[in-house]
């Protein structure tokens, strides 16, 4: 069954990777949601988390954090079966 965004008519998901430079844990955070997103068909960002004074006190050292939607999903790693059924992929 086809649950994406485009068959749904529901507006598609944001996916954001809060980041910092220097994280070895982004890195390899970003590769796997690039990926994921990739097979999900949307697209996703990274934000440094150090260019906002607000997200920097709310996430301090907690990175990397995915974002789904706006609200939180998972840190320090991805949780990837998670975020597969969570962006429709099973």
């Amino acid at each position: 069954m086809n649950t994406s965004a485009a068959a749904t008519g529901a507006a598609p998901p944001r996916l954001e990777l809060l980041t910092r430079e220097g994280c070895h844990l982004c890195v390899a955070a970003a590769e796997t949601v690039a990926r994921i997103a990739a097979e999900a068909g949307v697209a996703s960002r990274e934000v440094d988390v150090d260019t906002d004074p607000d997200l920097r006190a709310e996430y301090g050292d907690r990175v990397p954090v995915v974002l789904l939607n706006g609200r939180e999903h998972s840190y320090f790693t991805v949780d990837v079966p998670r975020l597969r059924r969570d962006l429709g992929l099973g």
